[in-house]
């Protein structure tokens, strides 16, 4: 298993969390909360957390090789979501 972790600093964490949970369980089993979530990816699983600072995104992925998968999936979710703050990409470590 490959750990991947992305944090985005905003007030409307909780907004986006909500918002992308409910938008992946159209496909995928989802469960969330307002402040926690978490996505059944095919590549892993994402646990999602937000609070006043922001957004933080932890995928347990199957294989380092599709890391960019896994940060293409949320980076493009959340530019149409964030665009109103000029959102471009998490802070990937």
């Amino acid at each position: 298993m490959h750990v991947l972790t992305g944090s985005y600093a905003t007030p409307n964490g909780s907004k986006y969390l909500q918002q992308l949970c409910k938008h992946f369980a159209h496909k995928i089993e989802v469960t969330h909360t307002e402040t926690e979530g978490s996505c059944a990816f095919s590549m892993g699983k994402a646990f999602l957390t937000a609070n006043e600072a922001g957004l933080t995104v932890r995928f347990e992925l199957v294989s380092k090789e599709i890391e960019a998968d896994a940060k293409h999936v949320i980076d493009k979710h959340l530019e149409r979501f964030a665009f109103r703050e000029g959102f471009t990409h998490m802070e990937w470590s």
